[in-house]
């Protein structure tokens, strides 16, 4: 993805764990944040590698006009707020699309595009109880634990519904912009962490599978990950690389992250 320039508007985890893919295959990435609401640094620094962070108020006059110049020479935006937020800025996926007919466009948010729940703000341990995930992964209480009614809520091991959501996101983005290499035309993608704890639950599920604690009665026992060092503006840092192979060999990010909100609204 060389010479591909990403306009990464997204937080948290899902959106910015898509753009970080998207800047370990060699895209432009540029990931704006709004000052007035700092990310946390640590996920900030885990979901950065490879991009160029600005810190811009949209609001401002000046800030959309120069808006405007980066998405007159972006290849695609990627955008990872509530439903429907960025509208107001000129940044839905049908007016981007309008204005800039080459221009990819994949949006993610928590809930879908449509429905009572659309416009509302979520993240993944929310979706989890709201999809049914959390009482799944529920267990009965014993003792005087039984006093808070006799049973607790649970939640997968990791933040799953954020990282394949943003994993989709990336596929695609990637598809969208191969499609566009033989039309030449943009087009867009939605994805929601609701829709992909749908997917989760058309899985078939395999209790008897290997490494299961609950039928096998023994702690599951996963591989060391691949921990890689690289020095940054944040210290050294321990970090798993992506989990995709470049002609056999595995890939890796191209820079480390950047300092937060230290690159200027412009495209390398």
């Amino acid at each position: 993805m060389e010479g591909i320039r990403v306009l990464d508007l997204t937080r948290v985890i899902a959106g910015p764990v898509a753009t970080r893919l998207l800047a370990a295959l060699g895209a432009d990435v540029l990931r704006i944040d709004p000052p007035a609401f700092p990310e946390l640094e640590d996920q900030f620094v885990d979901t950065a590698f490879g991009k160029r962070s600005t810190a811009a108020d949209l609001g401002l006059p000046a800030n959309r006009h120069r808006l405007q110049e980066l998405l007159a020479s972006a290849d695609a935006v990627v955008t990872g707020y509530r439903h429907g937020a960025l509208n107001r800025f000129g940044l839905g996926p049908l007016q981007l699309l309008a204005e800039h007919p080459g221009l990819v466009v994949v949006t993610l948010d928590s809930w879908g595009s449509s429905g009572p729940w659309s416009g509302r703000r979520g993240f993944d341990s929310i979706v989890q109880a709201a999809s049914g995930i959390a009482h799944v992964y529920g267990k009965e209480l014993y003792g005087k634990e039984a006093d808070d009614g006799g049973w607790r809520p649970g939640a997968l091991p990791v933040q799953a519904l954020d990282h394949a959501t943003g994993y989709g996101v990336a596929a695609a983005a990637v598809q969208l912009l191969a499609a566009r290499a033989q039309t030449g035309l943009g087009g867009a993608a939605h994805l929601s962490l609701a829709r992909t704890a749908e997917e989760l639950f058309s899985l078939s599920n395999y209790p008897e599978s290997p490494g299961n604690a609950e039928s096998t009665g023994r702690p599951v026992e996963l591989p060391e990950p691949d921990y890689r060092f690289r020095d940054s503006s944040y210290g050294k840092l321990r970090y798993v690389g992506p989990p995709l192979l470049d002609a056999g060999r595995p890939l890796d990010y191209q820079s480390p992250p950047p300092a937060y909100g230290s690159s200027p609204p412009a495209w390398t």
